[in-house]
């Protein structure tokens, strides 16, 4: 009993692979019809509906306490269904962050707009931030995770961070991500502070990654 407490009790770190990880989120992406049904019923409520266009964004460092993310689904204004992972954060910092989507126009070709912020040792700060994504990738550390939590049970990330009955969830005390990569549909906080904030608009394709 001893070993086993020692072993719950300590932070677990070091490299993981995404593609592993996301392995263990497919229970949770198992039940996107059900979500669906759910989100036409009106028992799950957007935010808002998304843009037709991802984005992308990348952070040299990510660090965050009150992590959890869960599976849900997006709606554009269309009415069309997106599945995601939403992955919600109490407190973030993002060092060196960057954020970029393109659009491509009729006789102009493509237009890239790209953001930049958090550089020169200020990061970037925001609150109950919440990111839906489909795509992500780096090496990350958590500490006090809980895998394969009930996502309407989940209550370290920010208050309204719960998924459907029955669906798969984690959440963890804090964690940090190095190299941090990922393509989402949506993003919203509480707060967002953007130290150094840089936007460029420029014709081609000039992405974070």
């Amino acid at each position: 009993m001893k070993d086993d407490q020692e072993r719950q009790d300590r932070p677990v770190t070091g490299r993981v692979r995404w593609r592993r990880f996301a392995a263990l989120c497919v229970p949770g992406f198992a039940v996107t019809g059900a979500l669906a049904v759910a989100l036409a019923q009106g028992a799950l409520a957007a935010s808002f509906a998304v843009s037709g266009q991802q984005f992308k964004v990348s952070a040299d460092r990510l660090t965050g306490t009150g992590f959890a993310q869960y599976g849900s689904v997006d709606v554009n204004a269309r009415d069309e269904l997106l599945p995601v992972a939403v992955t919600g954060i109490r407190e973030a910092k993002l060092h060196d962050l960057c954020q970029s989507v393109v659009t491509t126009l009729p006789l102009l070709g493509d237009i890239s707009l790209k953001l930049s912020a958090g550089g020169g040792g200020r990061p970037a700060e925001a609150t109950d931030l919440f990111v839906d994504a489909n795509q992500l990738s780096g090496d990350a550390s958590f500490r006090q995770i809980e895998i394969g939590r009930d996502a309407s049970t989940l209550d370290k990330g920010p208050d309204k961070a719960r998924g459907m009955q029955d669906a798969f969830a984690q959440q963890a005390d804090s964690l940090e991500i190095e190299n941090l990569r990922q393509v989402a549909w949506a993003t919203n906080a509480g707060t967002f502070t953007l130290s150094g904030l840089h936007m460029k608009v420029s014709k081609g394709r000039h992405e974070c990654f």
